[in-house]
């Protein structure tokens, strides 16, 4: 009890230190000290009066906080807490937006993060609401453009672009929900192929899916294509149900290039 009322009578001084204290936490992925840094602050920030009393300068800290929260919580691979800091942390965004108070400085990074976290889940009601706030500056940041631009490549199927994607990510904390998003993307590629293709070059589908090695696709084919036969270097897949028909497509070129082509044979076969 005492040491929680030591922790909710800190000066802002004391927050601020702490707030530095979290941030070289955060950077060096000491998440067992960040949570306790965070966690002092939390019971800080129970003190802040709520609506427009609320002291701009501890508004700040407060989402400053909580935005070191989000980044944690993917360092820790936690998406629980990435979903209650982003929950805690849209109130004093609005706060310090009605106030007309300077942005913070992650703000534009946290926002892309969350949209990167809905458009992985396939929650695409709340994506296009969340880009509903955004202000047009916002928008055009290279954190919040990139799941922008993702989610209208995966709208129209260009699944190449997507994966090309993961080498360009804004900050490497994208990572934590690309290689998500990248897996379910291959799954859709390996959903057109095999309906499109008799057989193929295990070099072709390594480039086509964009795995790093013939051992990566192999994994991939144990995993979650038991159907799909290795032969030497060749890949073969087994025939359509009844009523399908597969189509063979000669041009390795032309669906290598536009992924979107194989999802448009997939629907017509």
């Amino acid at each position: 009890r005492k040491s929680r009322d030591s922790q909710r009578n800190l000066t802002m001084a004391d927050a601020k230190a702490i707030i530095n204290d979290l941030s070289r936490q955060v950077q060096a992925k000491d998440t067992e000290s960040a949570k306790i840094s965070l966690t002092k602050l939390k019971i800080w920030m129970l003190e802040i009066p709520s609506g427009p009393d609320a002291p701009i300068e501890s508004v700040t800290v407060a989402a400053n906080a909580l935005e070191l929260g989000v980044l944690l919580s993917i360092a820790d691979d936690d998406l629980d807490a990435f979903a209650r800091n982003m929950s805690q942390l849209k109130p004093y965004y609005a706060a310090l937006s009605s106030s007309n108070a300077a942005t913070t400085e992650r703000k534009c990074h946290v926002l892309g993060l969350n949209l990167m976290h809905l458009l992985v889940d396939n929650r695409l009601s709340e994506f296009h609401a969340e880009l509903e706030l955004l202000s047009e500056e916002e928008a055009s940041t290279p954190f919040v453009s990139f799941p922008i631009t993702l989610e209208r490549q995966l709208m129209v199927g260009s699944y190449d672009e997507v994966l090309n994607a993961g080498a360009n990510v804004p900050d490497p904390s994208y990572n934590f929900f690309m290689e998500n998003l990248l897996e379910t993307v291959r799954d859709s590629i390996a959903d057109c192929v095999e309906v499109s293709y008799k057989s193929m070059k295990l070099a072709d589908a390594v480039t086509m899916m964009k795995f790093e090695s013939t051992a990566e696709l192999q994994e991939y084919v144990q995993e979650k294509r038991e159907d799909w036969i290795v032969e030497g270097g060749s890949l073969t897949f087994q025939p359509p149900p009844m009523g399908s028909k597969a189509v063979d497509i000669p041009s390795m070129n032309l669906i290598a290039q536009s992924l979107s082509y194989a999802t448009e044979l997939e629907r017509i076969v």
